[in-house]
């Protein structure tokens, strides 16, 4: 019986996922990737899927519903036709914005870095004057 119970073991064991890029991302590339002027087809996007190794007669639901969710994010711009058909190419206010985050906080640092103000503890009444405290003083019966 041990014997059996260790090869169940060793049998239930699974196999180690391959690590890869989702299919949005693999059709962000491709797209990025060519230089067509009015963005890539659809049956181009699926041979160059296939050609990096995806299996898109597996999945082509996938395939779909990535560029679906892709278009609705603004990532990619659909130029020709309608729903998951037609023609796509990146969108250049996404291109430009994921360049100019980088040098924008750096730009902050730098400033955060030489001044940082410190704010009066407190709180201001409506009067306008600083309060120390966030509840008035407690008054007693006299």
């Amino acid at each position: 019986m041990t014997e059996a119970a260790a090869k169940k073991k060793k049998t239930m064991t699974s196999k180690p996922k391959k690590v890869s890029l989702s299919v949005g991302e693999l059709i962000v590339k491709a797209v990025a990737a060519s230089k067509e002027r009015n963005g890539l087809s659809v049956a181009a996007l699926k041979k160059a899927l296939a050609a990096g190794g995806y299996d898109v007669d597996k999945n082509k639901a996938r395939v779909k519903t990535a560029i679906k969710s892709l278009v609705a994010k603004g990532t990619l711009v659909q130029t020709k036709g309608t729903r998951t058909s037609g023609s796509f190419k990146m969108n250049k206010a996404t291109e430009s914005k994921a360049k100019k985050p980088a040098a924008a906080k750096a730009k902050k640092s730098a400033a955060a870095a030489k001044k940082s103000p410190k704010k009066a503890a407190g709180i201001i009444t409506a009067r306008g004057q600083l309060r120390s405290h966030k509840y008035p003083p407690h008054r007693t019966k006299a």
